[in-house]
């Protein structure tokens, strides 16, 4: 009776302070590009001046509030970083999301690279956060997102975790220089809405994309990554699934390259399966300056 009052007591413990996080994180719009956007910021409240910013985005058909359940709000609070949450805008389906080149965004003139840059500078500014540590991850369409900001070149972003996300087969045709950039891709070898095994033919409708080991084979040979570390990460619980990690590396200053294969995954954000907040986190960490 002791040991399941204990148990209790922690589980509600853990939903209130998830709850007090949650509301902690506000909302705000502001004008970028002469177009209204929205977003959600979570700052710890002992945060420090010239703390980390971490980019969290939602995926297709989605809003922020679909993504606060996460984690990340309470990793956060662990190490000591700011959360921003922005908004897509709406396609002509009217269904939220990020103009990442779908064929049916074509219509689309919003330029979300440039959105999420210079909102970061905003933030940056306005709550003294830093400007070398900021980070992006995102799921699905999100994740699309990470893989466009690291072919594009931009410098505001220093590493991106992709969950479940692609790499559409016009990134690599239009950015053909080879830019060197951290990035760690989680997916799930049974997702059925971005395949493991990729899309070239565009059966799903999302446009052409590659297999995601091709996809981050490319950034394994952009950044010079010379070794292949393969480890097998300890299982949430019973049910969790097998989640094979490879790490690539190289020389000291050499950018990693982490890919979780989450064995007979789905499409998800894998926090049945893990602390993905967490991971993530420890993957960003190793680029702090």
């Amino acid at each position: 009776m002791i040991l399941f009052i204990l148990i209790v007591t922690s589980l509600a413990s853990a939903q209130g302070n998830k709850l007090q996080a949650t509301e902690r994180c506000k909302d705000y719009t502001c004008i970028i590009d002469g177009l209204e956007r929205s977003y959600k910021l979570y700052l710890p409240s002992d945060i420090k001046p010239g703390a980390p910013l971490v980019f969290v985005l939602h995926g297709y058909g989605a809003i922020p509030e679909h993504v606060l359940d996460k984690g990340f709000n309470e990793a956060a609070d662990r190490h000591g970083f700011a959360v921003c949450y922005p908004s897509g805008t709406k396609d002509g389906k009217g269904n939220p999301c990020w103009n990442v080149g779908y064929p049916f965004q074509e219509d689309m003139e919003v330029d979300d690279i440039s959105f999420v840059c210079k909102l970061a500078a905003k933030l940056q500014k306005e709550h003294d956060l830093s400007r070398k540590n900021t980070f992006f991850t995102g799921m699905s369409n999100g994740g699309e997102m990470c893989y466009l900001l690291a072919y594009c070149g931009q410098k505001t972003f220093k590493a991106v975790a992709p969950i479940a996300g692609l790499t559409m087969a016009w990134m690599p045709e239009k950015y053909r220089k080879l830019n060197k950039i951290p990035l760690f891709e989680i997916h799930g070898t049974e997702d059925r809405v971005s395949e493991w095994t990729g899309d070239m033919e565009n059966k799903g409708g999302w446009g052409a994309y590659l297999p995601v080991p091709e996809a981050v084979d490319y950034w394994v040979k952009a950044n010079g990554c010379t070794r292949e570390d393969i480890v097998e990460i300890p299982q949430k619980d019973s049910g969790a699934h097998k989640i094979i990690a490879h790490k690539f590396t190289g020389k000291k200053h050499t950018p990693q390259v982490w890919l979780y294969e989450v064995v007979g995954g789905v499409h998800s954000w894998f926090n049945d399966d893990m602390d993905t907040a967490e991971e993530v986190w420890k993957f960003f960490s190793i680029y702090l300056e």
